[in-house]
């Protein structure tokens, strides 16, 4: 190996590494904006809260659990005619957010609802025996009692994107995973992948260490 680095071009490790932050920065939005109501409707309609309603709880739960089980590079070729659709390609940054999102969606709502799931009942209970509606124990008892775990949440879906992302170079989803396929393995340019995945591994270090610190300062304990 070529400890020199002669092959890296610094300038396009840049461009990359922006790729990368771009297409985590949309897709934790996103999978987070998606992910959060449906985690907190599969808690709500689950056995014995608020909710409960058996079929709609067991349909969307197979449907999460389906999304959740395809492993994510199969799940971005079965979505690239859906990627299309709504992005218009299925190339680049762009088109792999589409993916990115459907892939980490389900599984940060099982966070969610693993989260909500921890709650004390009686906390429930005292908010609807002072008449609380729904949506007002949602807002101000579930989503507050629950918040350190939600970050928690938060910061494993991240760190899980960070992976997906570097996968999604296999189909040109652009980024650092796409630098490391085409220069790495396709050109066997082992210097450029070991500078790609190295800077990976900081973003997760840096995601990791930034939600611990949140949850800490959140947490209720």
């Amino acid at each position: 190996m070529d400890w020199t680095f002669a092959n890296v071009d610094w300038a396009e490790i840049g461009e990359g590494t922006m790729d990368t932050l771009t297409m985590l920065g949309f897709s934790t939005l996103f999978t987070v904006l998606i992910g959060l109501p449906l985690g907190i409707i599969l808690f709500l309609t689950s056995r014995g809260q608020l909710l409960q309603n058996r079929t709609f709880y067991t349909i969307a739960s197979f449907v999460v659990n389906v999304l959740r089980s395809v492993p994510f590079i199969i799940l971005m070729i079965l979505l690239i005619p859906v990627t299309k659709m709504i992005v218009g390609t299925s190339l680049g940054v762009l088109g792999a957010i589409p993916p990115l999102v459907f892939g980490a969606a389900p599984f940060f709502a099982r966070l969610v609802e693993t989260s909500l799931r921890e709650i004390d009942k009686g906390v429930i209970e005292a908010a609807q025996s002072m008449g609380a509606s729904n949506w007002q124990i949602v807002w101000n008892v579930l989503l507050p009692e629950s918040r350190s775990g939600l970050i928690a949440g938060i910061t494993i879906t991240t760190v899980t994107l960070v992976s997906y992302t570097a996968m999604s170079g296999v189909i040109g989803g652009g980024g650092l995973g796409d630098l490391a396929i085409r220069y790495g393995y396709q050109r066997f340019q082992t210097d450029v992948m070991v500078v790609t995945v190295v800077i990976l591994l900081v973003m997760v270090q840096i995601l990791q260490s930034l939600g611990d610190r949140l949850v800490l300062k959140f947490s209720r304990k």
